[in-house]
């Protein structure tokens, strides 16, 4: 399962890229705003960093400024994924641009027909928020399972990126469905690392060894 960084700071991309665990980054109109930098340059800059796709997001609402604004965007840089709503002039634009070989991600989903719309429309990924269901009382995983599900049945090859991730069972349960792809934000990745086994495990561990008086290639 590939990792995306759900962020739009720059500086968050960097210090995170010699982890390994950065398959590609997504950004919104939210996240861009709460970066407080220009969004052409902020996108420009994240996807000079990162190999993989960088999501960004058009802001217009009707088929032709969309798509002017699409245009623009994946113009910024080749591993530029233009993100648009689950609308009808979004489908519509994704339809465009993915018959013109441009990456489209596809966001605010929120059932398996509108997923299904994606998928026919030729998006590259579909992004169900799974943490904005829970929030009023769905369950997110649940359509993750049913959007894998029905892709399955058609062979659609639109890439399933689980988003509004709040917590890492929602990264585990995603890992065990199958989901291609899943965008964390910096602190919940943070937390995928821990465990209080672990901690308790290694201060044993460097505790009998202290008393060895040793070090690694000599005496201490």
């Amino acid at each position: 399962m590939k990792f995306f960084l759900d962020t739009a700071k720059v500086e968050e991309v960097e210090s995170l890229l010699d982890t390994g665990m950065v398959d590609g980054v997504t950004t919104n109109p939210s996240l861009i705003a709460k970066s407080g930098g220009d969004m052409l340059e902020t996108i420009g800059r994240i996807a000079s960093l990162v190999e993989g796709p960088v999501s960004a997001e058009c802001v217009s609402e009707d088929y032709d400024s969309m798509l002017r604004e699409g245009e623009l965007l994946s113009g910024l840089a080749k591993n530029v994924a233009v993100k648009v709503p689950l609308t009808v002039a979004g489908l519509r634009v994704c339809r465009t641009l993915s018959d013109r070989g441009v990456m489209v991600n596809v966001t605010l989903c929120f059932s398996v027909v509108q997923a299904l719309l994606a998928g026919k429309a030729g998006a590259s990924f579909i992004s169900p928020f799974v943490g904005r269901l829970d929030d009023v009382g769905g369950d997110g995983m649940n359509l993750v399972e049913e959007i894998l599900e029905v892709y399955d049945h058609y062979g659609m090859e639109t890439e399933v990126l689980v988003a509004s991730v709040r917590h890492p069972h929602h990264v585990a349960e995603a890992a065990r469905m199958g989901a291609d792809v899943v965008t964390i934000p910096p602190d919940i990745l943070y937390k995928l690392y821990g465990h209080p086994l672990t901690d308790k495990g290694l201060e044993a561990f460097l505790s009998d060894w202290r008393k060895t008086g040793q070090s690694i290639g000599g005496k201490a």
